[in-house]
C-alpha cells in the first residue's frame, strides 16, 4: 500500500540523519488536543526510562506510565534511553464511510512524534507517535530499519497504563478457553485480573475511560495485565514461538487507544478508533449492500435441526427455498444457510480437517438454491466454518470464494469454533500448529481472508474472530463480526445472557465496532434456564441499539408469521445510517440511541434497560425542524417483565415534532423501539 511505503521512506530518512544529543532532553511539556482538552506529556527518568502521562482539563487521567519492549534474543529496550527530538503537526479532515453508523466522520487531531535512542550499547532507535483528540488519544511505536535491530522478536511490550484515580471497571478475562464470549465483570479498578480490551472504567468523579487498540495488522492482539494497584501493562497474545511478535524492521505497532468522556454516552459517540485506521485501501466496495437477513440457524441452536447430515439436517434445498421466499416477501436482503457443505459430521469442533468449502451435502442443491435467490432478488449469505482450522481453510478458501462469486454471493460469514489456544495455523516450519485466536499468526490469516474475499467481490463477517480494531475503514469489506456473547447463549447457555448484557455491550465491546449479535427473537422459552431474558420490545430496540450493517432477523420463520405486529418494526428498520446519536446511558444499566436512515428522512430510536424498570424522558430535538413525524411506538406493556411477561407489548402511533418530549417506560429487562416516519409537507410557519 502506498501510504506504508511513503511512511517508511520518511522514517528511514529521519532516522539516518538523527544523532543522539550530547545534552539529552528530559521531558516534553504537555502537548494538547485541538481544543486543549486532552494533553500528553513525555519524560525520561534518571535511569533513562521513557514514560508518558495524560491529563484532561488539567486533571491527571493516566499517571506516568512506561514504554518499551522485551525481546527474546536481545536485551530489553527500556533503560538508557534519550529523547532525540520531536516533531508535531495538526490534521483535520472529514471523510465519508461507504456504510456505517454515520455517513460523515470528522478526524481532527494534533500529532506529536517523539524519537528515542539508547545512548550506549546497541543504540537502538524507535519513535512513539501520539495523536491527541479532544476525546482521547492513540499512540504507537514506529521502529525504523537499523543495524542493531534488523528483526524484532518481541516477547512482551512494556507499555503501561496507570489509571490515575480510583473507580470501577467492566471487563472480561483474557486467555480463557471461550475466547471473547464471557459475561462482563464489574469490579474496582484495582481488582481487575488479566483482561481483554476494550476495557471500560468509570472513576469516582464520573469520568469514563476505555482502553483498546486500533489498526491491528501483522501483530499480536493486546490484553491488559494488572501489575499492582491501578497499573496495567500490555500483555501480547502468545505466538507460535517464544516471541509473541516477529517483525523485520521497519515496522509499526497497532495504536494503543484511550477514549475519555464525561459520561458513558460520550464514549459510545467517539470515532477515535475508526479514525486511527488508514483510509480505504481497497477501492470500490459497492458489491456489499447493508441488509437485514434471515437464515437456517436458530433451529440448530434450539436443537430442532442439525448442522450435520441425516434426518435432522437443517440445510436442505426445500428449507432454503422457503427462507428465500420469506426474505423476498418481507423485503429482506439475504439468507444465511449454515451446514450446507460437507464436513459437519463427527468431531468438527476445534478440528475442521473434514470441511469442504465447495462440496454440498446430497440433500442441498446449491445451484438451484442460488438460482432461486437470484430470481427473487435475494442474496445468499455464504458460510465458511473452519472449526478453528485456519491452516486447512487457507488451502481451500480461494476455491470457496470463487464458487460463491460465480453464484452471486457477496457476503460470507466465517467461523473459527475452537477453544482459545487450540486454533490451527501454519508454524515456522510450514506445518500446522496450535495457535491463539488473536495471535500474530491468526491476525495474518484473517488479513489474507479479507484480501482474498475482496478479490472475489465478497465481504466478510467473521465469528470467533480477531477483535475489531477499526480496520473496516481500511478494508471496508470487513463488515461485521462476533467477538462477544451473542444471542445463541440464550438458546443453550448455562446461564444465558442476563438483562444487563446488552447495556454492557454498548459501552464495552461495541466501542470497537459492529457486532453480528443476531437479535429479533420472539420465541422466548429455550433450553437455557431463563430463556431469552428480555421483552419483545427490547428485542426490537436491539436493531437500533446494537449496530451492524448486516442485521439478522434471527428467529424461526413461524415466529414471525404468527406475530406480524411486532415483526413490522424488523421489516422497517434499516441497517445503514446517516447519523447516530447516543442520547443517554449508563454502563450496564440502560441506553437510548437514535439513528437517521441513510438517504432518507426517517429516524429510529431504541432504548433498553437492565433488570430494573426505568422511565426515561427523551426530547426529540434530533428530528428535523419544520417536519412532522408519525411515531410508530413498540413499547413494553404495563405488566411486561423479562421473567413472566416477555411477550406483552403495546403498539401505537402518534404525531410528533422535534419540540416534543417522549416518556419512555421500560419494563424490567425491557425496552422500546420507535420508527419516526417523516410525513409530507412542512409545519406552517416553519
Amino acid at each position: 500500500m502506498r501510504w506504508i511505503a511513503v511512511f517508511f521512506a520518511t522514517l528511514a530518512l529521519n532516522a539516518a540523519s538523527a544523532q543522539v544529543p550530547s545534552a539529552p532532553v528530559r521531558a516534553i511539556a504537555p502537548f494538547c488536543s485541538p481544543g486543549g482538552v486532552v494533553c500528553v506529556s513525555v519524560a525520561i527518568d534518571g535511569d533513562g526510562r521513557a514514560s508518558y502521562s495524560v491529563s484532561r482539563l488539567g486533571a491527571p487521567v493516566i499517571a506516568p506510565s512506561r514504554l518499551g519492549f522485551m525481546l527474546t534474543d536481545a536485551p530489553k529496550i527500556e533503560r538508557g534511553l534519550a529523547i532525540m527530538g520531536s516533531s508535531e503537526r495538526a490534521f483535520d479532515e472529514t471523510w465519508e464511510q461507504p456504510w456505517g453508523e454515520r455517513r460523515l466522520v470528522r478526524n481532527q487531531y494534533r500529532e506529536l512524534s517523539v524519537a528515542f535512542a539508547e545512548r550506549e550499547g546497541l543504540q537502538r532507535r524507535f519513535a512513539v507517535v501520539f495523536r491527541v483528540y479532544d476525546d482521547g488519544l492513540g499512540f504507537r511505536y514506529e521502529v525504523p530499519a537499523q543495524d542493531g535491530l534488523a528483526t524484532a522478536r518481541i516477547s512482551a511490550e512494556l507499555t503501561e497504563f496507570v489509571i490515575a484515580d480510583p473507580g470501577e471497571a467492566w471487563w472480561i478475562p483474557a486467555l480463557e478457553w471461550n475466547r471473547e464470549e464471557y459475561l462482563y465483570n464489574r469490579t474496582a479498578i484495582d481488582a481487575v485480573g488479566l483482561a481483554q480490551t476494550p476495557i471500560t472504567f468509570r472513576t469516582e468523579d464520573g469520568l469514563h475511560l476505555s482502553l483498546h487498540e486500533a489498526a491491528l495488522v501483522d501483530y499480536a492482539g493486546m490484553n491488559l495485565s494488572r501489575a499492582e494497584g491501578q497499573r496495567f501493562r500490555a500483555m501480547l497474545t502468545p505466538g507460535v514461538t517464544a516471541a509473541s511478535v516477529v517483525r523485520d524492521t521497519p515496522f509499526l505497532t497497532p495504536w494503543r487507544t484511550l477514549q475519555i468522556s464525561d459520561n458513558a454516552a460520550g464514549l459510545a459517540m467517539s470515532n477515535l478508533i475508526l479514525n486511527l485506521n488508514e483510509p480505504n485501501a481497497l477501492g470500490d466496495v459497492s458489491f456489499f449492500e447493508p441488509m437485514t437477513y434471515v437464515g437456517i440457524w436458530w433451529e440448530m441452536h434450539l436443537g430442532q435441526a442439525s448442522w450435520a447430515s441425516g434426518e435432522r439436517h437443517g440445510a436442505t434445498t426445500e428449507r432454503a427455498i422457503r427462507a428465500i421466499d420469506f426474505a423476498a416477501d418481507n423485503g429482506f436482503g439475504g439468507v444465511l444457510i449454515e451446514g450446507w457443505n460437507v464436513g459437519w459430521d463427527g468431531n468438527w469442533f476445534g478440528n475442521g480437517w473434514d470441511f469442504s468449502f465447495t462440496q454440498a451435502y446430497p440433500d442441498f442443491d446449491l445451484e438451484r438454491v442460488a438460482a432461486r435467490a437470484q430470481a427473487r432478488g435475494v442474496q445468499i449469505i455464504g458460510h465458511h466454518e473452519t472449526g478453528g482450522n485456519a491452516y486447512h481453510y487457507e488451502r481451500q478458501m480461494r476455491d470457496g470464494f470463487a464458487l460463491y462469486q460465480r453464484l452471486g454471493v457477496h457476503v460470507v460469514k466465517t467461523g473459527y469454533v475452537a477453544d482459545a489456544g487450540q486454533a490451527q495455523g501454519e508454524g515456522p516450519d510450514g506445518a500446522p500448529t496450535m495457535i491463539w485466536h488473536e495471535s500474530q499468526a491468526m491476525v495474518r490469516h484473517q488479513q489474507r481472508v479479507v484480501e482474498e474475499a475482496f478479490a472475489h467481490g465478497i465481504a466478510v463477517n467473521p465469528h470467533e474472530p480477531v477483535k475489531d480494531t477499526g480496520l473496516r475503514r481500511t478494508y471496508p469489506n470487513l463488515v461485521s463480526r462476533e467477538g462477544a456473547r451473542g444471542m445463541e447463549f440464550n438458546a443453550w447457555g448455562q446461564p444465558g445472557n442476563p438483562p444487563e448484557h446488552e447495556a454492557n455491550l454498548v459501552f464495552t465491546r461495541l466501542l470497537a465496532g459492529p457486532m453480528d449479535f443476531t437479535p429479533g427473537i420472539f420465541g422466548m422459552q429455550t433450553s437455557s434456564p431463563d430463556g431469552v431474558a428480555t421483552t419483545w420490545a427490547k428485542q426490537l430496540a436491539l436493531y437500533v441499539v446494537i449496530y451492524s450493517p448486516i442485521q439478522m432477523a434471527a428467529d424461526l420463520i413461524e415466529s414471525y408469521e404468527a406475530n406480524p405486529g411486532p415483526f413490522q418494526f424488523i421489516r422497517d428498520a434499516p441497517s445503514d445510517w446517516e447519523e447516530s446519536l447516543v442520547l443517554n446511558g449508563e454502563v450496564g444499566d440502560y441506553v437510548t440511541i437514535a439513528r437517521q436512515e441513510r438517504g432518507g428522512a426517517d429516524w429510529y430510536l431504541g432504548a433498553i434497560t437492565d433488570e430494573n424498570p426505568r422511565v426515561l424522558e427523551t426530547p426529540l430535538s434530533f428530528l428535523a425542524p419544520g417536519r412532522r413525524y408519525r411515531a410508530h411506538i413498540y413499547a413494553d406493556a404495563p405488566d411486561a417483565h423479562w421473567r413472566d411477561g416477555r411477550e406483552r407489548i403495546v403498539i401505537s402511533a402518534r404525531e410528533v415534532t422535534r419540540a416534543d418530549v417522549l416518556t419512555l417506560r421500560l419494563a424490567p429487562g425491557g425496552g422500546q423501539a420507535i420508527r419516526f416516519e417523516a410525513l409530507p409537507g412542512r409545519i406552517r410557519g416553519s
